[in-house]
Protein backbone atom coordinates (compact mmCIF):
# COMPACT_ATOMS: atom_id res chain seq x y z
CA UNK A 1 0.00 0.00 0.00
CA UNK A 2 2.53 2.47 1.20
CA UNK A 3 4.93 1.32 -2.35
CA UNK A 4 1.56 2.11 -4.27
CA UNK A 5 1.05 5.50 -2.47
CA UNK A 6 4.57 6.72 -2.91
CA UNK A 7 4.61 5.40 -6.71
CA UNK A 8 1.40 7.74 -7.23
CA UNK A 9 3.41 11.13 -7.17
CA UNK A 10 5.12 10.54 -10.24
CA UNK A 11 2.32 9.26 -12.52
CA UNK A 12 -0.67 10.98 -14.48
CA UNK A 13 -3.78 11.25 -11.67
CA UNK A 14 -5.46 8.20 -11.38
CA UNK A 15 -9.31 8.83 -11.66
CA UNK A 16 -9.63 5.99 -9.02
CA UNK A 17 -7.39 7.56 -6.54
CA UNK A 18 -9.86 9.60 -4.58
CA UNK A 19 -12.00 6.67 -3.57
CA UNK A 20 -9.17 4.40 -3.22
CA UNK A 21 -7.24 7.25 -0.74
CA UNK A 22 -10.83 7.60 1.15
CA UNK A 23 -10.89 3.33 1.75
CA UNK A 24 -7.15 4.29 3.03
CA UNK A 25 -8.24 7.11 5.26
CA UNK A 26 -10.92 5.45 6.82
CA UNK A 27 -8.80 2.85 8.28
CA UNK A 28 -6.42 5.12 9.59
CA UNK A 29 -6.43 6.46 13.06
CA UNK A 30 -7.43 9.85 13.33
CA UNK A 31 -3.75 11.61 13.98
CA UNK A 32 -2.33 10.28 10.98
CA UNK A 33 -5.35 11.94 8.94
CA UNK A 34 -4.88 15.07 10.97
CA UNK A 35 -0.98 15.02 10.30
CA UNK A 36 -0.76 13.23 7.09
CA UNK A 37 2.23 14.54 4.78
CA UNK A 38 0.65 17.23 2.97
CA UNK A 39 2.12 17.02 -0.39
CA UNK A 40 -0.56 13.99 -0.75
CA UNK A 41 -3.03 17.03 -0.93
CA UNK A 42 -1.29 18.49 -3.89
CA UNK A 43 -1.47 15.58 -5.90
CA UNK A 44 -4.20 16.56 -8.17
CA UNK A 45 -2.80 19.77 -8.98
CA UNK A 46 0.13 18.10 -10.57
CA UNK A 47 3.86 16.34 -10.08
CA UNK A 48 5.78 20.57 -10.11
CA UNK A 49 3.79 21.78 -7.23
CA UNK A 50 4.02 18.43 -5.56
CA UNK A 51 7.75 18.81 -5.71
CA UNK A 52 7.65 21.82 -3.43
CA UNK A 53 6.77 19.17 -0.86
CA UNK A 54 4.10 21.89 1.64
CA UNK A 55 1.13 23.88 1.40
CA UNK A 56 3.11 26.92 2.07
CA UNK A 57 5.48 26.49 -1.15
CA UNK A 58 2.96 25.32 -3.38
CA UNK A 59 0.80 28.85 -2.85
CA UNK A 60 4.11 30.81 -2.99
CA UNK A 61 4.30 28.83 -6.37
CA UNK A 62 0.54 29.83 -7.26
CA UNK A 63 0.77 33.24 -6.24
CA UNK A 64 3.72 33.94 -8.21
CA UNK A 65 1.94 34.76 -11.33
CA UNK A 66 1.85 33.43 -14.65
CA UNK A 67 0.70 29.96 -12.79
CA UNK A 68 2.38 26.66 -12.18
CA UNK A 69 4.08 26.16 -15.53
CA UNK A 70 5.82 29.69 -15.83
CA UNK A 71 6.76 28.84 -11.99
CA UNK A 72 8.53 25.30 -12.44
CA UNK A 73 8.06 24.72 -16.09
CA UNK A 74 8.39 20.53 -16.89
CA UNK A 75 8.57 18.95 -13.93
CA UNK A 76 11.01 17.12 -15.55
CA UNK A 77 13.80 19.80 -17.04
CA UNK A 78 12.77 22.47 -14.12
CA UNK A 79 15.77 24.47 -12.95
CA UNK A 80 13.80 26.00 -10.45
CA UNK A 81 14.03 24.52 -6.67
CA UNK A 82 11.62 24.17 -4.09
CA UNK A 83 13.89 26.36 -1.88
CA UNK A 84 13.46 29.60 -4.64
CA UNK A 85 9.80 28.83 -4.97
CA UNK A 86 9.92 29.52 -1.13
CA UNK A 87 9.51 26.14 0.49
CA UNK A 88 10.08 25.56 4.37
CA UNK A 89 13.02 23.77 5.18
CA UNK A 90 11.02 20.41 5.90
CA UNK A 91 7.32 19.30 7.31
CA UNK A 92 8.13 19.93 10.66
CA UNK A 93 9.37 23.48 10.44
CA UNK A 94 6.10 24.46 8.47
CA UNK A 95 4.40 23.61 11.61
CA UNK A 96 6.91 26.44 14.10
CA UNK A 97 6.17 29.12 10.93
CA UNK A 98 4.79 31.48 13.83
CA UNK A 99 7.86 30.89 16.61
CA UNK A 100 10.69 32.04 13.87
CA UNK A 101 13.58 31.11 12.66
CA UNK A 102 15.09 30.16 16.21
CA UNK A 103 14.55 30.55 19.85
CA UNK A 104 16.33 33.21 21.94
CA UNK A 105 16.38 30.77 25.08
CA UNK A 106 18.15 32.72 27.60
CA UNK A 107 21.97 31.03 27.34
CA UNK A 108 24.48 30.31 24.78
CA UNK A 109 27.59 28.54 24.26
CA UNK A 110 29.99 26.27 24.28
CA UNK A 111 31.87 24.97 27.38
CA UNK A 112 34.60 22.57 28.08
CA UNK A 113 32.16 19.48 29.47
CA UNK A 114 28.06 18.84 29.93
CA UNK A 115 28.44 19.35 33.63
CA UNK A 116 30.29 22.76 33.20
CA UNK A 117 26.94 23.64 30.64
CA UNK A 118 24.91 22.94 32.92
CA UNK A 119 26.44 24.85 36.07
CA UNK A 120 26.62 27.72 33.44
CA UNK A 121 22.99 27.64 32.19
CA UNK A 122 21.78 26.92 35.84
CA UNK A 123 22.73 30.67 36.07
CA UNK A 124 21.11 32.21 33.71
CA UNK A 125 17.01 33.03 33.37
CA UNK A 126 15.21 31.20 30.82
CA UNK A 127 13.45 33.49 28.28
CA UNK A 128 10.49 31.07 28.58
CA UNK A 129 9.91 29.56 31.65
CA UNK A 130 7.64 26.81 32.78
CA UNK A 131 6.42 24.56 35.39
CA UNK A 132 8.87 21.90 34.96
CA UNK A 133 11.84 21.62 37.52
CA UNK A 134 15.03 23.31 36.25
CA UNK A 135 17.07 19.94 38.32
CA UNK A 136 19.99 19.27 35.20
CA UNK A 137 19.67 15.68 36.19
CA UNK A 138 15.96 15.59 35.50
CA UNK A 139 16.60 17.67 32.62
CA UNK A 140 19.22 15.24 31.19
CA UNK A 141 17.10 12.33 32.05
CA UNK A 142 13.85 13.50 30.05
CA UNK A 143 15.79 14.31 26.69
CA UNK A 144 18.18 11.60 26.52
CA UNK A 145 16.03 8.66 27.96
CA UNK A 146 12.24 8.19 27.28
CA UNK A 147 11.83 8.63 30.93
CA UNK A 148 13.42 8.92 33.93
CA UNK A 149 13.23 5.89 36.61
CA UNK A 150 13.88 6.33 40.33
CA UNK A 151 16.65 4.29 40.36
CA UNK A 152 17.82 5.88 36.78
CA UNK A 153 17.87 9.22 38.41
CA UNK A 154 19.80 8.08 41.37
CA UNK A 155 22.25 6.45 39.51
CA UNK A 156 23.14 9.68 37.28
CA UNK A 157 23.10 11.43 40.42
CA UNK A 158 26.06 9.36 41.89
CA UNK A 159 27.83 9.20 38.44
CA UNK A 160 27.76 12.54 37.55
CA UNK A 161 26.32 14.08 34.29
CA UNK A 162 29.44 14.11 32.51
CA UNK A 163 30.36 10.07 32.74
CA UNK A 164 26.89 9.14 32.40
CA UNK A 165 26.41 10.86 29.21
CA UNK A 166 29.76 9.50 28.48
CA UNK A 167 28.60 5.65 29.19
CA UNK A 168 25.35 5.81 27.13
CA UNK A 169 27.31 7.37 24.37
CA UNK A 170 29.25 4.06 24.62
CA UNK A 171 25.96 1.38 24.80
CA UNK A 172 28.28 -1.69 23.86
CA UNK A 173 29.86 -1.13 27.65
CA UNK A 174 26.31 -0.73 29.35
CA UNK A 175 25.08 -4.12 30.76
CA UNK A 176 21.72 -4.70 29.31
CA UNK A 177 20.25 -7.65 30.64
CA UNK A 178 16.82 -7.32 31.34
CA UNK A 179 15.80 -5.64 27.93
CA UNK A 180 17.96 -8.76 26.31
CA UNK A 181 16.11 -11.71 28.45
CA UNK A 182 12.35 -9.45 27.37
CA UNK A 183 13.70 -9.38 23.92
CA UNK A 184 13.51 -13.45 23.87
CA UNK A 185 9.73 -13.23 23.91
CA UNK A 186 10.20 -11.56 20.57
CA UNK A 187 12.36 -14.18 18.47
CA UNK A 188 12.18 -12.80 14.86
CA UNK A 189 13.88 -9.45 15.77
CA UNK A 190 17.42 -11.48 16.03
CA UNK A 191 17.17 -13.05 13.02
CA UNK A 192 18.36 -12.60 9.28
CA UNK A 193 16.26 -12.17 6.22
CA UNK A 194 16.19 -15.84 5.45
CA UNK A 195 16.51 -17.12 8.56
CA UNK A 196 12.39 -15.33 8.93
CA UNK A 197 12.05 -16.30 4.96
CA UNK A 198 12.31 -20.06 6.81
CA UNK A 199 10.00 -19.04 9.69
CA UNK A 200 7.59 -17.30 8.78
CA UNK A 201 4.92 -17.42 5.80
CA UNK A 202 4.92 -15.52 3.00
CA UNK A 203 3.80 -11.82 2.69
CA UNK A 204 3.16 -12.46 6.56
CA UNK A 205 3.41 -9.69 9.14
CA UNK A 206 4.46 -11.54 12.13
CA UNK A 207 8.29 -10.37 11.68
CA UNK A 208 7.48 -6.81 11.34
CA UNK A 209 4.60 -6.34 14.07
CA UNK A 210 7.58 -8.50 16.50
CA UNK A 211 9.50 -5.77 16.02
CA UNK A 212 7.35 -2.60 16.45
CA UNK A 213 6.49 -4.57 19.70
CA UNK A 214 10.12 -5.32 20.79
CA UNK A 215 11.02 -1.91 20.07
CA UNK A 216 8.43 -0.64 22.90
CA UNK A 217 9.81 -3.22 25.09
CA UNK A 218 13.31 -1.91 24.44
CA UNK A 219 12.24 1.86 24.96
CA UNK A 220 10.38 0.97 28.36
CA UNK A 221 13.20 -1.60 29.57
CA UNK A 222 16.88 -0.87 28.09
CA UNK A 223 19.55 0.57 30.07
CA UNK A 224 21.01 1.65 26.56
CA UNK A 225 18.23 4.48 26.86
CA UNK A 226 20.18 7.28 24.48
CA UNK A 227 20.68 4.44 21.70
CA UNK A 228 17.17 3.82 21.71
CA UNK A 229 16.43 7.52 21.42
CA UNK A 230 18.52 7.83 18.10
CA UNK A 231 17.27 4.60 16.76
CA UNK A 232 14.00 6.49 17.30
CA UNK A 233 15.37 9.50 15.65
CA UNK A 234 17.33 7.64 12.70
CA UNK A 235 14.13 5.14 11.74
CA UNK A 236 12.29 8.59 11.11
CA UNK A 237 14.41 10.30 9.39
CA UNK A 238 15.78 7.57 6.99
CA UNK A 239 11.99 6.52 7.29
CA UNK A 240 10.78 3.15 6.14
CA UNK A 241 7.11 2.15 7.86
CA UNK A 242 6.48 -0.89 9.54
CA UNK A 243 4.64 -2.94 8.47
CA UNK A 244 4.26 -2.76 4.92
CA UNK A 245 3.68 -5.56 2.08
CA UNK A 246 7.34 -5.28 1.25
CA UNK A 247 8.79 -5.12 4.45
CA UNK A 248 7.68 -8.98 5.44
CA UNK A 249 11.12 -10.42 5.23
CA UNK A 250 13.05 -7.53 5.60
CA UNK A 251 12.01 -4.75 7.82
CA UNK A 252 13.66 -6.19 10.99
CA UNK A 253 17.45 -6.78 8.75
CA UNK A 254 16.49 -2.82 8.29
CA UNK A 255 16.69 -2.30 11.76
CA UNK A 256 19.25 -4.16 13.06
CA UNK A 257 21.51 -3.54 10.47
CA UNK A 258 20.71 0.25 8.65
CA UNK A 259 19.73 2.20 11.61
CA UNK A 260 20.52 0.10 15.05
CA UNK A 261 23.96 -0.55 13.73
CA UNK A 262 25.02 2.78 12.61
CA UNK A 263 22.78 5.05 15.13
CA UNK A 264 25.86 6.33 16.79
CA UNK A 265 28.68 5.82 14.25
CA UNK A 266 28.84 7.59 10.62
CA UNK A 267 25.75 8.89 8.74
CA UNK A 268 27.53 8.46 5.27
CA UNK A 269 27.58 4.43 6.46
CA UNK A 270 24.37 4.79 7.51
CA UNK A 271 23.19 6.05 4.18
CA UNK A 272 25.29 3.84 2.06
CA UNK A 273 23.58 1.14 4.12
CA UNK A 274 19.95 1.89 3.60
CA UNK A 275 20.79 2.67 -0.17
CA UNK A 276 21.42 -1.02 -0.23
CA UNK A 277 19.00 -2.60 1.69
CA UNK A 278 15.85 -4.38 0.30
CA UNK A 279 13.58 -2.60 3.01
CA UNK A 280 14.21 0.72 1.46
CA UNK A 281 14.58 -0.42 -2.00
CA UNK A 282 11.10 -1.54 -1.87
CA UNK A 283 9.34 0.67 -0.09
CA UNK A 284 10.41 3.51 -2.41
CA UNK A 285 10.02 1.56 -5.17
CA UNK A 286 14.14 1.62 -6.33
CA UNK A 287 14.05 -2.00 -6.59
CA UNK A 288 11.35 -1.81 -9.69
CA UNK A 289 13.19 1.36 -11.40
CA UNK A 290 14.88 0.32 -14.83
CA UNK A 291 17.09 2.71 -17.54
CA UNK A 292 14.02 1.95 -19.69
CA UNK A 293 11.67 2.95 -16.54
CA UNK A 294 13.20 5.07 -14.35
CA UNK A 295 11.05 5.80 -11.12
CA UNK A 296 12.12 8.90 -9.70
CA UNK A 297 11.00 8.07 -5.59
CA UNK A 298 14.03 7.24 -3.94
CA UNK A 299 15.99 9.50 -6.13
CA UNK A 300 13.53 12.28 -4.90
CA UNK A 301 13.09 11.17 -1.19
CA UNK A 302 17.45 11.12 -0.91
CA UNK A 303 17.28 14.42 -1.48
CA UNK A 304 14.17 15.68 0.04
CA UNK A 305 14.53 13.54 3.38
CA UNK A 306 17.84 11.89 3.88
CA UNK A 307 20.64 14.38 2.88
CA UNK A 308 20.38 18.21 1.83
CA UNK A 309 16.49 18.50 2.62
CA UNK A 310 13.69 20.41 0.35
CA UNK A 311 15.38 24.06 0.75
CA UNK A 312 19.13 22.29 -0.32
CA UNK A 313 18.78 23.68 -3.47
CA UNK A 314 17.71 21.22 -6.06
CA UNK A 315 16.14 21.00 -8.98
CA UNK A 316 13.60 18.65 -10.38
CA UNK A 317 16.60 17.67 -13.03
CA UNK A 318 18.48 16.82 -10.05
CA UNK A 319 15.64 14.67 -8.84
CA UNK A 320 15.83 12.49 -12.36
CA UNK A 321 19.37 12.84 -12.68
CA UNK A 322 19.84 11.26 -9.05
CA UNK A 323 16.80 8.57 -9.80
CA UNK A 324 19.32 7.58 -12.91
CA UNK A 325 22.44 7.01 -10.33
CA UNK A 326 20.33 5.03 -8.51
CA UNK A 327 19.32 2.59 -11.50
CA UNK A 328 20.40 -1.36 -11.35
CA UNK A 329 19.95 -1.22 -7.29
CA UNK A 330 17.33 -3.74 -6.67
CA UNK A 331 16.31 -6.89 -4.73
CA UNK A 332 16.27 -10.58 -5.27
CA UNK A 333 13.64 -12.57 -5.26
CA UNK A 334 15.09 -14.22 -2.03
CA UNK A 335 15.05 -10.30 -0.36
CA UNK A 336 18.47 -9.89 -0.37
CA UNK A 337 20.19 -6.76 -2.45
CA UNK A 338 21.70 -7.10 -5.86
CA UNK A 339 23.02 -4.72 -8.50
CA UNK A 340 21.77 -5.45 -12.08
CA UNK A 341 23.94 -3.81 -14.39
CA UNK A 342 21.82 -4.09 -17.47
CA UNK A 343 19.17 -2.06 -15.53
CA UNK A 344 21.54 1.16 -15.18
CA UNK A 345 21.22 4.19 -17.11
CA UNK A 346 24.05 5.36 -18.32
CA UNK A 347 25.69 9.09 -19.60
CA UNK A 348 26.36 11.90 -17.70
CA UNK A 349 25.27 13.04 -14.31
CA UNK A 350 24.67 15.91 -12.29
CA UNK A 351 23.13 16.96 -9.01
CA UNK A 352 23.74 19.86 -7.40
CA UNK A 353 28.04 19.38 -7.51
CA UNK A 354 28.14 16.37 -8.04
CA UNK A 355 29.05 15.34 -11.62
CA UNK A 356 30.29 11.73 -13.31
CA UNK A 357 30.51 10.98 -16.55
CA UNK A 358 28.44 7.75 -15.40
CA UNK A 359 29.99 6.06 -18.69
CA UNK A 360 29.40 2.07 -17.81
CA UNK A 361 26.73 -0.09 -16.64
CA UNK A 362 29.04 -2.27 -14.61
CA UNK A 363 30.40 0.83 -12.39
CA UNK A 364 26.90 2.40 -12.27
CA UNK A 365 26.85 0.91 -8.10
CA UNK A 366 30.47 2.68 -7.33
CA UNK A 367 29.11 5.82 -9.13
CA UNK A 368 25.99 5.85 -6.50
CA UNK A 369 28.46 5.21 -3.63
CA UNK A 370 30.56 8.36 -4.72
CA UNK A 371 27.30 10.34 -4.88
CA UNK A 372 26.01 9.17 -1.48
CA UNK A 373 29.44 10.31 -0.09
CA UNK A 374 29.10 13.43 -2.12
CA UNK A 375 25.48 14.01 -0.29
CA UNK A 376 25.86 12.75 2.92
CA UNK A 377 28.95 15.22 3.12
CA UNK A 378 27.21 18.54 1.72
CA UNK A 379 26.94 21.57 3.72
CA UNK A 380 23.09 21.28 4.01
CA UNK A 381 22.75 18.02 4.89
CA UNK A 382 25.08 18.88 8.02
CA UNK A 383 22.54 21.51 8.66
CA UNK A 384 19.74 19.54 7.75
CA UNK A 385 21.20 16.76 10.59
CA UNK A 386 21.65 19.47 12.88
CA UNK A 387 18.49 21.12 12.86
CA UNK A 388 17.24 17.93 13.81
CA UNK A 389 18.92 17.18 15.97
CA UNK A 390 18.52 20.37 18.20
CA UNK A 391 14.25 19.82 17.35
CA UNK A 392 14.91 16.76 18.98
CA UNK A 393 17.40 17.42 22.09
CA UNK A 394 16.26 21.16 22.68
CA UNK A 395 13.12 22.69 20.99
CA UNK A 396 10.50 22.91 18.31
CA UNK A 397 12.27 25.70 16.85
CA UNK A 398 16.12 25.65 17.79
CA UNK A 399 18.88 28.99 17.94
CA UNK A 400 20.68 29.12 14.84
CA UNK A 401 23.85 29.19 16.16
CA UNK A 402 23.47 26.08 18.00
CA UNK A 403 22.14 24.39 14.93
CA UNK A 404 25.83 25.91 12.89
CA UNK A 405 28.07 24.39 15.57
CA UNK A 406 26.30 21.07 15.55
CA UNK A 407 26.76 21.47 11.22
CA UNK A 408 30.18 22.15 11.94
CA UNK A 409 31.29 19.54 13.84
CA UNK A 410 29.03 16.93 11.94
CA UNK A 411 31.34 18.06 8.98
CA UNK A 412 34.50 17.83 10.76
CA UNK A 413 34.16 14.42 12.09
CA UNK A 414 33.45 12.97 8.91
CA UNK A 415 29.62 12.67 9.52
CA UNK A 416 30.17 10.92 12.78
CA UNK A 417 27.38 11.74 15.29
CA UNK A 418 28.56 10.77 18.57
CA UNK A 419 31.54 14.36 18.24
CA UNK A 420 27.94 15.93 17.26
CA UNK A 421 25.86 15.06 20.75
CA UNK A 422 28.72 15.63 22.60
CA UNK A 423 28.99 18.98 21.75
CA UNK A 424 25.16 18.97 22.16
CA UNK A 425 25.59 17.87 25.62
CA UNK A 426 28.43 20.99 26.26
CA UNK A 427 25.95 23.73 24.54
CA UNK A 428 24.27 26.04 27.38
CA UNK A 429 20.98 25.71 25.03
CA UNK A 430 20.72 22.07 25.57
CA UNK A 431 20.76 22.91 29.17
CA UNK A 432 18.66 25.94 29.37
CA UNK A 433 15.58 24.69 27.37
CA UNK A 434 13.72 23.19 29.92
CA UNK A 435 9.99 21.97 29.56
CA UNK A 436 10.88 23.69 25.79
CA UNK A 437 9.14 20.10 24.12
CA UNK A 438 6.46 18.18 24.77
CA UNK A 439 6.57 14.25 24.44
CA UNK A 440 4.92 12.38 21.43
CA UNK A 441 2.31 10.10 22.50
CA UNK A 442 4.58 6.83 22.37
CA UNK A 443 7.40 9.10 24.52
CA UNK A 444 4.54 10.15 26.77
CA UNK A 445 3.30 6.59 27.03
CA UNK A 446 6.41 4.68 27.48
CA UNK A 447 7.38 7.17 29.95
CA UNK A 448 4.45 6.40 31.71
CA UNK A 449 5.17 3.19 32.03
CA UNK A 450 8.82 3.71 33.17
CA UNK A 451 8.02 6.20 36.01
CA UNK A 452 5.66 3.27 37.42
CA UNK A 453 8.19 0.96 37.29
CA UNK A 454 6.39 -1.80 35.01
CA UNK A 455 8.86 -4.66 34.53
CA UNK A 456 8.88 -8.12 32.69
CA UNK A 457 6.04 -10.77 34.00
CA UNK A 458 5.00 -13.90 33.37
CA UNK A 459 4.35 -13.20 29.64
CA UNK A 460 6.06 -10.61 27.64
CA UNK A 461 4.91 -11.02 24.84
CA UNK A 462 1.37 -11.26 25.23
CA UNK A 463 2.16 -8.02 27.63
CA UNK A 464 3.69 -6.29 25.34
CA UNK A 465 1.47 -6.98 22.66
CA UNK A 466 -1.59 -5.32 24.27
CA UNK A 467 0.81 -1.69 24.94
CA UNK A 468 1.51 -1.69 21.10
CA UNK A 469 -2.02 -2.48 20.08
CA UNK A 470 -2.89 0.96 22.80
CA UNK A 471 -0.35 3.00 21.03
CA UNK A 472 -1.96 2.25 17.59
CA UNK A 473 -5.32 4.05 19.03
CA UNK A 474 -3.62 7.02 19.68
CA UNK A 475 -1.56 7.08 16.24
CA UNK A 476 1.75 6.78 17.48
CA UNK A 477 2.82 3.06 17.21
CA UNK A 478 6.27 2.47 16.86
CA UNK A 479 7.71 2.61 13.25
CA UNK A 480 4.61 2.78 11.53
CA UNK A 481 4.79 6.29 10.31
CA UNK A 482 2.97 5.74 6.62
CA UNK A 483 4.49 8.43 4.65
CA UNK A 484 8.31 8.82 4.42
CA UNK A 485 9.15 11.53 5.96
CA UNK A 486 8.76 10.15 9.61
CA UNK A 487 6.79 10.98 12.66
CA UNK A 488 6.63 14.73 13.23
CA UNK A 489 8.51 15.86 16.02
CA UNK A 490 7.40 19.14 16.94
CA UNK A 491 4.25 19.78 19.91
CA UNK A 492 1.80 21.51 17.20
CA UNK A 493 1.65 18.36 14.95
CA UNK A 494 0.27 16.52 17.87
CA UNK A 495 -2.64 18.84 18.94
CA UNK A 496 -5.35 16.27 18.52
CA UNK A 497 -8.42 15.57 20.63
CA UNK A 498 -8.47 12.09 19.78
CA UNK A 499 -4.78 11.41 21.07
CA UNK A 500 -5.30 13.09 24.22
CA UNK A 501 -8.20 11.21 25.21
CA UNK A 502 -6.44 7.89 23.85
CA UNK A 503 -3.34 9.06 26.12
CA UNK A 504 -5.48 9.68 29.11
CA UNK A 505 -7.36 6.32 28.64
CA UNK A 506 -3.56 4.60 28.73
CA UNK A 507 -2.60 6.30 31.44
CA UNK A 508 -5.45 4.74 33.04
CA UNK A 509 -4.30 0.99 32.16
CA UNK A 510 -0.85 1.45 32.67
CA UNK A 511 -2.01 2.59 36.27
CA UNK A 512 -4.62 -0.39 37.00
CA UNK A 513 -2.22 -2.72 35.14
CA UNK A 514 -4.88 -3.89 32.81
CA UNK A 515 -2.73 -5.65 30.28
CA UNK A 516 -1.92 -9.18 32.03
CA UNK A 517 1.11 -10.72 31.39
CA UNK A 518 4.04 -7.52 32.73
CA UNK A 519 4.49 -7.02 36.32
CA UNK A 520 3.18 -4.01 37.59
CA UNK A 521 3.30 -2.22 41.29
CA UNK A 522 0.26 -2.23 43.35
CA UNK A 523 -0.76 1.50 43.35
CA UNK A 524 -1.67 1.80 46.68
CA UNK A 525 2.22 1.41 47.42
CA UNK A 526 3.28 3.89 44.76
CA UNK A 527 4.63 5.94 47.65
CA UNK A 528 5.86 3.94 50.05
CA UNK A 529 5.95 4.95 53.38
CA UNK A 530 3.00 6.77 53.85
CA UNK A 531 2.46 9.74 55.52
CA UNK A 532 -0.14 10.84 57.66
CA UNK A 533 -2.28 13.44 56.17
CA UNK A 534 -3.19 14.06 52.18
CA UNK A 535 -1.65 16.71 51.69
CA UNK A 536 1.92 15.48 52.27
CA UNK A 537 1.08 11.93 50.47
CA UNK A 538 0.09 14.49 47.10
CA UNK A 539 3.47 15.72 47.88
CA UNK A 540 4.97 12.08 47.87
CA UNK A 541 2.70 10.62 45.01
CA UNK A 542 4.17 13.50 42.90
CA UNK A 543 7.59 13.08 43.53
CA UNK A 544 7.34 9.14 42.79
CA UNK A 545 5.58 9.99 39.52
CA UNK A 546 6.32 13.30 38.58
CA UNK A 547 10.13 13.60 40.07
CA UNK A 548 9.19 16.92 41.26
CA UNK A 549 6.37 18.79 43.62
CA UNK A 550 3.40 20.63 41.73
CA UNK A 551 2.57 24.34 42.23
CA UNK A 552 0.41 25.00 44.94
CA UNK A 553 -2.61 26.01 42.82
CA UNK A 554 -2.38 22.42 41.30
CA UNK A 555 -1.87 20.86 44.79
CA UNK A 556 -5.03 22.53 45.68
CA UNK A 557 -7.22 21.58 42.73
CA UNK A 558 -5.91 17.78 43.45
CA UNK A 559 -6.97 18.52 47.33
CA UNK A 560 -10.71 19.56 45.68
CA UNK A 561 -10.55 16.17 43.51
CA UNK A 562 -10.44 13.84 46.64
CA UNK A 563 -12.68 16.40 48.40
CA UNK A 564 -10.11 16.16 51.39
CA UNK A 565 -8.02 19.61 52.83
CA UNK A 566 -4.33 19.26 53.43
CA UNK A 567 -4.57 17.94 57.06
CA UNK A 568 -6.87 15.31 56.31
CA UNK A 569 -6.06 12.28 57.97
CA UNK A 570 -4.74 9.42 55.02
CA UNK A 571 -6.23 5.80 56.61
CA UNK A 572 -5.19 3.75 54.13
CA UNK A 573 -3.20 3.65 51.04
CA UNK A 574 -6.05 3.73 48.42
CA UNK A 575 -6.95 6.76 49.79
CA UNK A 576 -10.70 5.12 50.20
CA UNK A 577 -10.25 3.87 46.61
CA UNK A 578 -9.53 7.41 45.03
CA UNK A 579 -5.83 6.45 44.42
CA UNK A 580 -6.66 4.90 41.12
CA UNK A 581 -8.06 7.79 40.20
CA UNK A 582 -5.29 9.90 41.25
CA UNK A 583 -2.21 8.76 40.31
CA UNK A 584 -3.54 9.14 36.32
CA UNK A 585 -4.23 12.77 36.82
CA UNK A 586 -0.64 12.99 37.77
CA UNK A 587 0.22 11.78 34.58
CA UNK A 588 -2.25 13.67 32.40
CA UNK A 589 -0.77 16.53 33.68
CA UNK A 590 1.47 20.06 32.26
CA UNK A 591 4.41 18.10 34.43
CA UNK A 592 4.40 14.72 32.47
CA UNK A 593 3.20 15.90 29.14
CA UNK A 594 6.51 18.07 29.13
CA UNK A 595 10.25 17.23 28.92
Amino acid sequence: MAERRAASRHRAPDPLAPKVARLARASEPTLLKLVRNRRQVLIGAGAAVVATGAVGSAAAVMGGGGGISAALGDSATSTRSPRDAGAFADRDASYTQSLGDSIDLGAAGLAETPGAAAAAAAKAKPTNPNMLSRDPILHMLRRTTFGPTRALVDAATKTGIDEWLEQQLNPGKVDDAVSAKALGAFPTVAMSTAQIRRTVKEFDYQAQFELGQATIARQMWSNRQLLEVMVDFWSNHLNVTNPFDGGWDVRTSYDNDVIRKHALGKFVDMLKASARHPAMLRYLDNAASDRRSVNENYGRELLELHTVGIDGGYNEKDVRNSAYILTGRTVTNEGEFRYESNRHWVDPVKVLGFKDKNPSRSKGLEVGEKYLSYLATHPATAKNIARKLAVRFVCDAPPNGLVQRLADTYLENGTAIAPVLRVLFRSQEFWIATGMKTRRPLENFVATARALGVAPGSDVRAGVEGLYFMTQRFGNAPLAWVPPNGYPDVSAAWRSAHATLSLWNAHRSLVGGFERGLSYPKVEGLVGKRPATTGPYIDSLAARLLFQPVAATHRKALLSFLSAKDNTAVRNGSLGGKIEYLAPLLFDSIYHALR
